[in-house]
């Protein structure tokens, strides 16, 4: 009982000589008596991180050899011991120089052995005492030590102090749970400063050296005002602790409160037959799970996170990630896909109501319908890619298929995209996680077989974050995407059932290896006579109908049509030509609604009055036939043109200088004409001195306008020759054409654009390769029979049709015409604007 009072907590003034008397039996000699010198002579026993203050009762525990025969001699010669802090609690044997030079005479009692091996002794401190010198270090130390006396008596500040460090002291045991009320009762009741002083601090946990601080202060005075600033600091940790505790006491009560409350509602939702709403979604996601028509691999998967939801408080925040991830696969379709449409009838029906021309387009897919009708589980849906200038009808061809098969449609543009994740998705790890595009376009058609159409492929990007194109090799893979993996998903994915159709303005950005993947359709440029047919049967009746002006009985005249594609657009597709036909339907809605007359019938001189004047100015072919300048035909993206050359020879040092914009692939087409020319020199009567005494000047009029290709090649030789020979060149013969150093003609792209655009010219011969003849087929037949085709394999078959032996007049007057804008691959020009 006495061991268990006097442990840890001061001793109460009121039991001091009680206690004096108990321990005078206990421990013997209560203080060691004074030699002539005023000393006392004791065992040392040495203390680690451990301050032992007078008055104070305290089990201490002997573990060393030399601390334990100190202990044993006091024991035995009826001795007290000297406690004394080490400096550095680390050090084993301690010696005199590692010890603080004041501490504590103290009064110890029986030794205890402890089952770990170490001695505990209680003991109880009397005085201060500081060392004067050690007599003895082996086997324990002793020392002699002067005995330090405090004064007992109070002053009016030392009162002060002692109610201070009292009102201090009742907060702080107030918030320490570790110190008992009773400890505040026994420092009430101590009177003397000093005494008080070492209670408090003996019950502070504070450092060793600030107890030591506190033991080494013998004025009571100051002590315990040293003591107030130690309370205080401690006095603000205890209020941050309690703090921090009650606010993790709230949230514990809160949780626990909520806990009871929902495990109430599940009891009374149990006897009333009911279920909580977290049970009652979880029942609801296994059904749709179990209706979903998974496969085995993806059910599986979707089974373990819905137990994985079921073990999980319902305010978990894992809980929303995984409901969203089990939601995805609930909302993918797996088995879900709509009957296609197989009557090749009616889907060449379908294709040719809703779109003009494109016959490579729609028999590829006739072809695709008859197939699928033939052998419909055995063959793989194509990747197909619609390759062509803006305009042309790409997007709005795959909506059309999709309508002739009875399939969803759905699109995703790609343009601008930069992030492989777009495609892939982001792992479940990332917040905000989410699939790619193809799943979340494929959830938004809701079933597994759609029309699927990638717009604008040729715009992806890559950066720092991947390469989209390259995640799209998967996708775009007939004997690997009936396992896309999306990196949100985490499983297989089919989409071996979905007609992929991507559409591109080039094919030059797109990977060699996503182009192998897809089967490219080209759509060229519509011709004036595709377009005009487009705009009477498409564009203008879905213009009266969107302003109203059915009552109206507006038509535009042929004649009008070609106006407004010649004069008022330059382009490949449509777009532009049908802005133009709803600027002229809002003028005619506006003049109706205000009751004004309006012309129902638009013709060519309509135009400027509806529209301003041309943006676009005309050019003419040349009105006779002159030296040194020949007429070619160009591709552009509008159609095609004709594209004049000149030659002007000038005495010089044989320099030849090539302007008007031209590109590299041009520019070597015009040094192998002449050097071509000068390698027949002699057969063509031109002294080979003249090529050193002559500069030659190649100009390609309309130099704004960037012109590029090999097909100018016979049309330059030609010109150098005439200039050369002085034999002029028939003003009506157009040519395209590669040429070779030796003469060789090569063939050509852009035939039919190339025709259309002399025969609108007033051109009536055409000069090209004897291997583009195979491209006629592709001329609409009323312009085949108005032209005369000249087919050359060299260039002397090009000479005898092009060039004259002497002055004739030109067969056709020329006619005034457009210049629509250039196109990469072919020699061409454009019309410059105003």
């Amino acid at each position: 009982m006495f061991d268990r009072q006097f442990r840890e907590w001061p001793v109460q003034p009121e039991f001091a000589e009680m206690l004096g008397r108990q321990a005078e039996e206990l421990y013997g000699t209560i203080e060691a008596e004074l030699d002539d010198d005023g000393l006392i002579e004791c065992p040392v026993l040495p203390l680690r991180d451990m301050v032992v203050f007078p008055h104070m009762v305290s089990p201490l525990f002997v573990g060393r050899e030399g601390s334990l025969a100190a202990v044993t001699a006091a024991n035995q010669n009826h001795e007290t011991v000297i406690s004394l802090a080490q400096l550095d609690p680390t050090t084993q044997d301690p010696e005199g120089d590692d010890l603080y030079a004041v501490g504590v005479e103290l009064a110890v009692g029986r030794i205890l052995r402890m089952p770990d091996g170490t001695s505990s002794v209680l003991a109880q401190g009397r005085r201060r005492v500081e060392i004067v010198e050690f007599t003895q270090t082996e086997p324990y130390l002793r020392a002699k030590a002067r005995p330090i006396y405090e004064p007992t008596e109070k002053t009016r500040e030392t009162e002060a102090l002692m109610r201070a460090v009292l009102a201090l002291f009742e907060k702080c045991v107030s918030l320490n749970r570790s110190l008992p009320e009773e400890t505040y009762v026994f420092a009430m009741n101590v009177e003397e400063p000093g005494w008080l002083a070492d209670l408090v601090a003996s019950a502070l946990s504070v450092e060793v050296h600030e107890r030591q601080a506190l033991l080494e202060t013998f004025d009571p005075t100051a002590r315990l005002q040293r003591l107030s600033i130690l309370l205080g600091k401690e006095l603000d940790v205890l209020e941050l602790e309690d703090q921090i505790h009650s606010q993790v006491q709230q949230e514990v009560d809160k949780s626990q409160r909520e806990y009871y409350l929902r495990e109430q509602m599940k009891a009374i939702q149990t006897e009333l037959g009911e279920t909580d709403i977290w049970t009652r979604d979880l029942a609801e996601l296994k059904d749709k799970i179990a209706a979903a028509g998974m496969p085995e691999e993806v059910l599986k998967k979707a089974t373990e996170e819905v137990e994985r939801l079921n073990q999980m408080p319902p305010m978990s925040p894992e809980v929303g990630i995984i409901r969203a991830y089990v939601d995805w696969l609930i909302d993918l379709p797996w088995t879900k896909a709509t009957d296609d449409n197989l009557d090749v009838k009616h889907a060449a029906k379908v294709l040719d109501q809703q779109h003009f021309g494109l016959p490579k387009a729609k028999e590829r897919i006739l072809e695709y319908i008859a197939v699928r009708q033939l052998a419909a589980d055995k063959m793989r849906s194509p990747i197909l890619c619609f390759l062509g200038p803006p305009g042309t009808g790409k997007t709005s061809l795959g909506k059309s298929i999709a309508e002739a098969l009875g399939r969803k449609f759905v699109r995703v543009s790609l343009g601008g995209i930069r992030d492989e994740a777009e495609i892939r998705g982001h792992r479940r790890t990332y917040i905000g996680a989410l699939p790619g595009r193809i799943i979340q376009t494929m959830r938004r058609a809701g079933m597994v077989n759609p029309l699927f159409m990638l717009d604008e492929i040729d715009k992806l990007g890559q950066d720092f974050r991947g390469d989209p194109a390259s995640a799209l090799l998967e996708v775009l893979d007939p004997e690997q995407n009936k396992a896309f993996s999306d990196h949100y998903l985490d499983v297989d994915y089919d989409l071996s059932k979905v007609l992929f159709v991507t559409t591109a303005n080039s094919l030059g950005p797109v990977p060699p290896a996503l182009q192998d993947r897809m089967e490219v359709i080209e759509f060229p440029g519509y011709v004036v006579e595709e377009k005009l047919s487009i705009a009477r049967s498409f564009l203008i009746p879905r213009q009266i109908e969107e302003h109203g002006l059915h009552g109206a009985r507006l038509s535009f005249s042929d004649k009008a049509i070609k106006g407004l594609i010649q004069q008022y657009t330059d382009e490949a597709g449509v777009r532009n030509l049908e802005r133009e036909i709803a600027n002229i339907c809002r003028k005619v809605a506006r003049k109706r609604a205000e009751g004004k007359q309006h012309p129902a019938r638009i013709m060519p001189e309509s135009l400027h009055k509806f529209l301003g004047p041309p943006p676009y100015t005309e050019t003419e072919i040349e009105k006779a036939d002159e030296v040194g300048v020949a007429t070619g035909v160009a591709w552009t993206e509008s159609g095609g043109d004709t594209m004049p050359i000149e030659v002007q020879l000038m005495e010089g040092k044989g320099n030849v200088q090539i302007t008007g914009q031209i590109g590299e692939v041009m520019q070597e087409s015009a040094h192998a004409a002449l050097s071509y020319l000068r390698s027949r020199a002699a057969q063509f009567g031109v002294p080979p001195r003249q090529f050193e005494k002559t500069d030659v000047h190649i100009h390609v009029p309309e130099g704004a306008i960037p012109k590029d290709g090999p097909s100018a090649g016979i049309t330059i030789a030609t010109s150098l020759i005439s200039a050369f020979t002085g034999r002029k060149v028939r003003h009506d013969v157009g040519m395209t054409g590669e040429i070779t150093l030796r003469g060789r003609v090569l063939p050509v792209g852009g035939i039919k654009e190339k025709v259309l655009a002399a025969h609108r010219a007033g051109i009536r011969t055409i000069v090209m390769p004897k291997k583009n003849e195979k491209d006629l087929v592709e001329i609409p037949k009323n312009a085949r029979r108005e032209l005369k085709f000249v087919f050359v394999e060299n260039m002397d078959d090009v000479l005898r049709a092009v060039l004259q032996a002497v002055e004739k007049k030109p067969a056709v007057q020329p006619k005034r015409v457009l210049k629509p804008p250039v196109s990469p691959g072919a020699a061409s020009v454009r019309r410059a604007r105003r």
